[in-house]
């Protein structure tokens, strides 16, 4: 007689530059212990899924891990799961991407532990009603989203026991229902609630199974649960219990359960992910209204699907760092994707594959957006996408110049927000240049090094902040689920909200009045005057090492913005020279000040620092000091960059810290450093006054 059925598949991941020793605490805190516990249990039979930036880790630091789980999968106990290689978001992504990133993972799964996947798990469980077209034609049979995804079609709680088809375009893959209910218990209550759970629901559904995809690290990572999971044995007890009430319950995977199992119907699902991540995706004001409905409908549990927060496209329109990020990530593929027709001789193809597999790494989702997990405020994790991506458009491009000197400049959309930017690309450099968000430059590439330079992140009201007030800086008491914790690092992270009035670039041209000093820098208080900052300007002359830029939306302070880019023997240059006219009436006393941004990542490493007058000061270093030449050094990343500013009388100089929320609680994070060139000037009707910045990169050979 047939038995109810559970169907695990849990899901292990970490992001493409994270540290080693993160990914070693986590093999010894969960994947290691889990793996040793389950094989103690040969009946507990479960899905696994792996990304492949994690597998390759693994394959490296811990093959004799591969050996358990070959062991495993030839038993038949587990299942090892596809998807897409970096751990993709599949639906933002090229779909030729999409198949490379779904084969590769494949290929790579069948290599090493004998047999090809035939599930895919979708990173965050993101689902877009196109995806069965790019799913099904990778060789996917299945996947797995929550039950939230069904419940905001329609379908009702009772009828998830089971699976489904989806299809789009004539491809149809199975998709399961994970239930939520099973998340919240699966590690954190008694193991008896959930075969309780189970039980009434093999009552309703003899025949049916019940099916959970969760985190591999939330038994072990996550705050509180390795003492809780294997000190204190709950993953023995879970999976003793479920051993116990073998005469009616049994486990299964997710392939053998979709193939003993029809299909209950059709599903049509809409654009969703979990709740919670649906929550993080809001703009902060439209989160904090959600939160509070959702409150007000806490009563009322059958109506909360409906209720409903934003997609994960939203974070490209929430967070501008993550839609430039990913702008980039497209404008890369696309160019990779032209080498396709070209040269076949060796050097060629193996330079073409290695910019495609640097593109593939650049898709890894964490660093594009944010909640209680996400990297988007991770530093680290962002520049190891965007050192993938100056690499691999240094290859596509040197392979397309025949690997001469160049300067190439272009005028598109670049970050698909409906207005035209300006492109700049050479051998040694790349910039995006934005004339209408006040002739700023969001991203310049120092090729040599493969560094992106800016790459830093607006200081912006988060939901959260308003909790972070008098926290202690200590953990809550228990083990509980971690959208359930609040948690604080440090005290007196209140003293760090300070929220920008645009986003972090460079030469960013400030007007503000002489009352202001150094210290209303660092707390945000400039009150610059915005239509000099980040208003729109009109493109004049543009060249491949240059262009004009005249301000459009200041009437009292016309200013022109002249941009030069040129090759040194060491790297590049860029210069911004500017003009500005007082046409008011009256003298007027300001101060002006050019503003560039630097994130060199690491503020308290010794091979990162300033370099001022023979003196050399670590990142979070802030001081308004006599403008000279003021020098920011990354040995690790082997790149310099020197700032002149001619005639300046300071150069102001403040760390970028932002306070966010992550897996272990609330956190300040360095990101990067805004220094301003600060001219004191007093200008009368008519008159003129001009400054530059000069920003002079260098390649540190090793």
């Amino acid at each position: 007689m047939a038995k109810f059925q559970l169907v695990l598949l849990i899901h292990a991941h970490q992001p493409v530059g994270n540290f080693d020793d993160v990914l070693e605490r986590a093999y010894k805190q969960s994947y290691f212990p889990f793996v040793e516990v389950l094989a103690r249990h040969p009946s507990i039979r479960i899905g696994l899924h792996y990304s492949g930036s994690l597998l390759e880790w693994l394959e490296r630091a811990h093959p004799e891990y591969f050996e358990q789980l070959r062991a495993l999968v030839k038993r038949g106990q587990v299942e090892i799961a596809g998807g897409g290689f970096y751990e993709p978001i599949l639906a933002v992504i090229p779909p030729e991407d999409r198949l490379e990133q779904i084969t590769r993972l494949a290929d790579y799964v069948e290599k090493h532990f004998g047999a090809r996947p035939r599930g895919a798990w979708l990173a965050e469980r993101v689902w877009e009603p196109q995806l069965p077209s790019s799913l099904r034609p990778a060789g996917v049979e299945y996947t797995l989203v929550d039950d939230n995804h069904f419940l905001g079609a329609g379908f009702e709680l009772e009828q998830l026991y089971g699976h489904y088809t989806s299809e789009d375009q004539c491809h149809a893959v199975s998709v399961l229902p994970g239930l939520k209910a099973l998340r919240y218990l699966i590690p954190f209550r008694a193991a008896e609630e959930t075969t309780q759970l189970l039980r009434r629901a093999a009552d309703a559904h003899p025949t049916g199974f019940a099916a959970m995809g969760d985190d591999l690290e939330k038994f072990g990572v996550w705050p509180g649960t390795y003492d809780h999971c294997y000190r204190d044995k709950w993953l023995e007890k879970f999976f003793t219990e479920l051993e116990r009430n073998a005469d009616w319950l049994e486990m299964s995977t997710p392939g053998d359960a979709v193939a003993s199992h029809p299909p209950l119907g059709r599903a049509d699902l809409p654009t969703a992910s979990y709740t919670e991540m649906m929550e993080w995706s809001l703009p902060t004001p439209a989160r904090n209204r959600y939160h509070s409905l959702t409150g007000e409908f806490s009563s009322r549990p059958e109506d909360l699907p409906f209720l409903r927060g934003g997609t994960w496209r939203n974070f490209s329109t929430k967070y501008c760092e993550s839609n430039l990020l990913h702008k980039k990530m497209q404008y890369v593929s696309g160019k990779v994707r032209l080498l396709e027709q070209g040269r076949q001789d060796k050097g060629f193809l193996a330079a073409r594959d290695e910019a495609r597999a640097l593109v593939l790494r650049s898709q890894c989702n964490d660093a594009y957006w944010h909640g209680v997990f996400g990297g988007l405020y991770s530093p680290h994790l962002r520049t190891a996408l965007w050192r993938a991506l100056v690499q691999a458009e240094s290859i596509a491009d040197g392979l397309s110049h025949r690997g001469r000197h160049y300067a190439d400049v272009a005028q598109f959309d670049f970050n698909a927000d409906g207005r035209e930017e300006i492109y700049f690309s050479s051998d040694r450099y790349a910039a995006v240049l934005m004339p209408d968000d006040g002739a700023t430059i969001c991203a310049i590439d120092c090729r040599q090094a493969n560094a992106a330079l800016v790459n830093s992140l607006c200081r912006r009201q988060e939901s959260y902040h308003a909790a972070i007030k008098n926290l202690p800086a200590k953990s809550a008491p228990g083990v509980q689920s971690i959208h359930q914790q609040t948690r604080t690092k440090e005290e007196g992270l209140e003293r760090w909200l300070n929220y920008d009035r645009w986003p972090q670039h460079a030469f960013r041209l400030l007007l503000f009045g002489r009352g202001k000093t150094y210290h209303d820098c660092a707390e945000v208080r400039l009150d610059a005057d915005a239509t000099l900052a980040s208003g729109r300007y009109r493109i004049g002359k543009v060249s491949p090492t240059g262009a004009t830029l005249v301000s459009e939306e200041s009437k009292d302070w016309p200013a022109e913005k002249r941009f030069s880019f040129a090759s040194t023997d060491v790297g590049f240059d860029v210069l911004c020279d500017v003009a500005l006219r007082r046409t008011a009436p009256g003298a007027a006393s300001v101060f002006v000040g050019i503003e560039t941004v630097v994130n060199f990542l690491a503020p308290s490493a010794p091979d990162r620092y300033f370099e001022m007058n023979g003196q050399r000061y670590p990142l979070r270093w802030g001081a308004a000091t006599p403008a000279s030449e003021l020098r920011i050094v990354d040995e690790w990343q082997g790149v310099s960059v020197t700032l002149a500013a001619p005639k300046a009388q300071d150069f102001w100089v403040a760390p970028i810290e932002t306070v966010s929320e992550s897996e272990d609680g609330f956190e300040r994070i360095y990101q990067g450093s805004q220094i301003i060139a600060v001219w004191p000037v007093e200008l009368g009707p008519g008159q003129e006054w001009n400054g530059q910045l000069a920003m002079k990169v260098a390649h540190l050979k090793s």
